[in-house]
């Protein structure tokens, strides 16, 4: 998401990067040329973007490639820590020298705002999405937190550790390299503890929460609105009604301002077609009626984390001159993460992307590693760039394919051109194509969509 600075990551790949070639002897990588750019990183968020829409559009089709409904881990539960882990890779590169923190400071500020700000747009509920012409959002129902927020989080908390936390020692050995970003790692290892530390310490008392007329399926309830009370009085749950990210994000954002349709409501207790949505069983708890935020302010200090790692494995690539080292230093970190996740998970720690669990950033930060170092491998380490080429289109245009298909508003701004009823579009058209392919009414109907819940 920080495409803006591709300039800058050019003029650093042009000193750092080593090319593919091996020297006479074959000892190793000779460096590279001028105008030598890191393709891997932009073919590595290309792929990131693919894998959002295909889930996104196919998710409704297929529930089993969506985000698991609550524990548990899935190809959709990837792509967020994938985003995350990008921007750290690229800050390590953009900030790698800052003559001026005041101004570093000062820019990744304001670029911390528009990505914020360009969220609540996109995701706040301004855009009704498809099936409706219309837009606009009323601010006592306004969310506030969503994919882009959580990604300017990131940005901005590992934007500050790289302009103002790092030594400026040479790195010729692998403790002149720790010396070097110690204080960084020291400030993940903090927002691990503290999301650690109130996840389990925190007391979770009763809540309320209002059920309105017309409910989740669009079924009618009582005359009015409803309030049910969900009976908690514990500390360290991770289910569902009483976790402490829920706890803290009803405390400081408020019920009004988080995400309507969790993805909760999929789970057995919720639907009687889980892992699909569908209606409420006979004996469903309350709270599968209640808003949830899995982008919310707790589970967003735990994301954060996964910038760090990506930051980790920018200092290798700018640190680090030979291929092979990078790569085998790359490979060791992330398998490290991968055996820790695995660990915590087997210990009780589930993995769970609605809360961002310490086990399920490990993982899928070490997923992440594995799938750049292998990208890395044969795109600027082989040169095998040109099958590559739309994905790298993709990676470059990273925001802009965003919020044009992953939030609609390409489909919507076509669908508003229609024949004498909205209805008779070219957007219904082709959906309608796809569901008699597919043999399902849910294509393109994703059961989290990452801006909007469509109608």
């Amino acid at each position: 998401m920080v495409e803006e600075n591709r300039s800058d990551i050019e003029s650093e790949l042009a000193k750092r990067l080593s090319n593919s070639k091996l020297d006479g002897a074959g000892n190793g990588p000779k460096a590279a040329d001028a105008k030598q750019r890191l393709k891997s990183l932009d073919i590595f968020r290309g792929l990131t973007v693919a894998l959002m829409i295909l889930v996104d559009d196919a998710g409704g089709v297929l529930p089993t490639i969506n985000h698991s409904p609550w524990n548990g881990v899935t190809i959709a539960d990837f792509v967020m820590p994938f985003f995350l882990f990008i921007v750290g890779v690229a800050l390590a590169l953009v900030y790698k020298n800052v003559s001026d923190k005041v101004a570093a400071t000062q820019k990744a500020i304001l670029r911390t705002i528009k990505i914020f700000i360009l969220g609540i747009i996109l995701q706040g509920g301004y855009f009704h999405g498809l099936d409706s012409l219309s837009y606009g959002v009323d601010l006592v129902h306004i969310r506030w937190f969503g994919v882009l927020q959580r990604i300017a989080i990131g940005y901005f908390l590992a934007a500050m550790c790289e302009i103002w936390l790092t030594s400026n020692g040479v790195v010729d050995s692998f403790l002149g390299f720790a010396r070097k970003y110690c204080i960084q790692w020291v400030v993940a290892v903090l927002l691990s503890t503290l999301y650690v530390g109130c996840l389990y310490g925190l007391y979770v008392p009763d809540w309320q929460f209002e059920v309105p007329a017309i409910n989740f399926h669009g079924t009618s309830l009582n005359n009015g609105s409803t309030m049910h009370t969900v009976k908690c009085g514990l500390r360290g749950s991770l289910g569902p009604p009483c976790n402490a990210v829920r706890m803290i994000d009803y405390s400081v954002l408020g019920v009004n301002h988080l995400y309507q349709h969790p993805v909760y409501k999929r789970t057995k207790e919720c639907s009687v077609n889980s892992p699909d949505y569908g209606p409420l069983p006979s004996n469903a708890p309350v709270w599968c009626q209640a808003p949830f935020d899995p982008e919310g302010l707790l589970s967003s200090i735990m994301a954060s984390v996964t910038c760090f790692i990506g930051l980790h494995f920018g200092h290798i690539l700018v640190n680090f001159k030979d291929h092979r080292e990078r790569i085998l230093n790359w490979i060791i970190s992330s398998l490290v993460l991968i055996l820790f996740g695995i660990f915590l998970d087997l210990l009780g720690m589930p993995l769970n992307k609605a809360l961002y669990t310490f086990s399920y950033m490990c993982i899928t930060s070490g997923a992440a590693g594995l799938l750049f170092s292998a990208i890395y491998f044969f795109v600027d380490m082989s040169g095998y760039r040109r099958p590559m080429v739309l994905l790298e289109w993709m990676g470059l245009n990273a925001l802009l394919i965003y919020a044009l298909a992953a939030c609609d508003l390409f489909a919507a701004a076509i669908q508003g051109f229609y024949w004498k009823t909205p209805q008779n579009n070219v957007v219904t058209v082709v959906e309608a194509l796809f569901e008699a392919v597919v043999h399902s009414k849910r294509w393109g109907v994703s059961p989290q969509d990452l801006c909007h819940k469509r109608k």
